[in-house]
């Protein structure tokens, strides 16, 4: 990949881009056939040509049962259409369970996401403080640079302690839920 022409993205870029993508194939290729066939049939229907399919239904057995009643005094499904909307609650029914398992599915992909880019900010994190180390080192070594004491570099120098920091966070939470609670209460 040549980088000089400006095209083609950095070699660090093309390599995350690939993680991914095998993330996400490697989810696909461990569905079984009924979890591939919901994410089909969720694809299929979740079309906007499907609630037009469902429109001209709906139109076509009106029209036929009203036209039916009135030439053959025989229709099969009589105002106000009970059968029609036993269909149509059905079909409800089917795709709500459609939607959730492909739902449920797509959170599974979206949690090794989420566990994916936790991982990197971690590990930038810990990159990002090793490189205030060095640079803190090398300006306490080198004679070209006035040696002092910079406090927000020893800072950001540190780790971050994840126990310290969900701690904080449960702490902030329950601050803001008790606030909430105080701004409902009569």
């Amino acid at each position: 990949m040549n980088q000089i022409d400006g095209n083609s993205p950095p070699p660090h870029v093309v390599e995350t881009v690939q993680a991914i993508a095998r993330l996400t194939a490697e989810h696909h290729l461990t569905s079984t056939r009924s979890q591939r066939a919901v994410d089909w049939a969720t694809s299929l229907l979740g079309q906007p040509a499907f609630l037009g399919v469902i429109l001209i239904f709906v139109v076509f057995w009106v029209s036929a049962n009203i036209l039916s009643g009135r030439i053959f005094h025989v229709a099969l499904d009589h105002p106000p259409f009970y059968w029609l909307e036993d269909g149509l609650t059905l079909m409800a029914l089917f795709l709500a369970v459609l939607i959730l398992s492909t739902q449920r599915r797509a959170d599974q992909l979206e949690t090794l996401r989420s566990q994916m880019t936790l991982e990197l900010s971690i590990l930038t994190e810990q990159k990002t403080t090793k490189l205030i180390e060095l640079l803190e080192e090398l300006r306490r070594d080198s004679p070209q640079v006035r040696d002092r004491v910079d406090a927000e570099a020893s800072e950001m120098a540190s780790r971050a302690d994840p126990h310290e920091m969900l701690g904080a966070i449960e702490k902030t939470n329950s601050a803001i839920i008790a606030s909430e609670k105080r701004n409902d209460s009569p």
